[in-house]
């Protein structure tokens, strides 16, 4: 029913698809039992508990969190709609790569492999990869239903992750094919939602990443004084996201107005293998990338070049979103 494949029903009840899958959800709940987790690890932005991950970020494995495991700040269920919630502060343990804090979900294909993100099984590659048979998945689609709650009220406008969120990707071990933005200025009532594509350059050429955005509801990199995004999403206001890799392609579809007789839908496609994209000469493309999905809070405002403040919660500086749909298909 949270997929809305009773179509018959929706009709006869007179309910929005996402009005059934808030509906089904229980905000009596751990995350693990309104939501099929059963192929995700967790990361959230604390030290680890365990002995052996001592100063490094907390990693939560599957088998933890689908034994019904939550943290009060930053992953823990609405206790009015049941969505499950993800918090993450503007500066906070992160991990080694990143000066990011995340409360974030990371597929993880074959659960029996623990919290070793990099097992062949735990990942999915594209139809072009030489050897897709020793992988857990060749392409697959991730779909979900979302609100951004918050995001930091301090930052640097001119600096284009202030007051911005990532909310889904696709990863690889070095880069991120996509990454899917909600980022709102305080002054404006709207916020944006558009989409990154990093070229793949690795080796002597990492330097030469580069992010290429891609507008969906709003418009990326506004800056104040600039006019507000009316064609936007505010806060709370819940849109959806499906991510779908076929073959070689990413098919994307942004839908808002999800409650409305008519809802506004966005589509893309995009080759992710052959690279160059644009004519970027340092574009290798995904072809033999290892990659998995992501889904959470990925809070790009941090006290570094990004310009924001670190005074906790109650002074804003943080971002919050909440699911009320994950569906994994692989």
């Amino acid at each position: 029913m949270s997929n809305c494949k009773l179509k018959a029903l929706t009709l006869i009840l007179g309910l929005s698809c996402s009005a059934l899958a808030s509906a089904a959800l229980n905000p009596q709940k751990p995350p693990s039992e309104n939501f099929d987790l059963s192929k995700w690890m967790l990361n959230v932005p604390m030290e680890d508990t365990k002995p052996e991950r001592k100063g490094q970020v907390m990693e939560v494995s599957v088998q933890q969190l689908n034994k019904g495991y939550t943290h009060s700040d930053w992953f823990y269920t609405d206790k009015k709609t049941g969505a499950m919630v993800f918090v993450a502060p503007n500066k906070a343990m992160t991990t080694p790569n990143s000066k990011n804090a995340r409360s974030e979900l990371h597929a993880m294909l074959d659960p029996t492999e623990g919290i070793n993100e990099f097992k062949p099984s735990a990942n999915f590659v594209l139809s072009s990869h030489d050897n897709p048979q020793n992988y857990g998945a060749v392409g697959g689609k991730l779909s979900a239903v979302v609100s951004v709650d918050h995001v930091s009220t301090s930052g640097d406008h001119r600096h284009n992750d202030s007051f911005s969120v990532v909310i889904g990707q696709i990863h690889s071990k070095d880069n991120e094919p996509l990454k899917i933005f909600y980022r709102k200025l305080p002054d404006q009532e709207y916020g944006s939602v558009y989409w990154n594509y990093e070229n793949n350059a690795t080796g002597v050429n990492k330097s030469k990443r580069l992010d290429i955005s891609h507008d969906v509801f709003g418009k990326s990199k506004i800056r104040y004084g600039q006019p507000a995004p009316i064609d936007g999403i505010k806060l709370g206001e819940k849109f959806a996201y499906s991510i779908d890799v076929k073959g070689e392609e990413m098919h994307l579809v942004f839908t808002k107005n999800l409650d409305s007789a008519k809802p506004v839908k966005k589509t893309f496609v995009m080759n992710i293998a052959k690279g160059h994209y644009l004519g970027n000469t340092y574009d290798e493309g995904y072809a033999q990338s290892v990659l998995h999905f992501k889904a959470g809070v990925y809070n790009q405002c941090n006290v570094g070049p990004v310009g924001c403040k670190n005074n906790g919660l109650a002074a804003g500086d943080y971002a919050k979103v909440s699911f009320y749909k994950l569906d994994l298909e692989q």
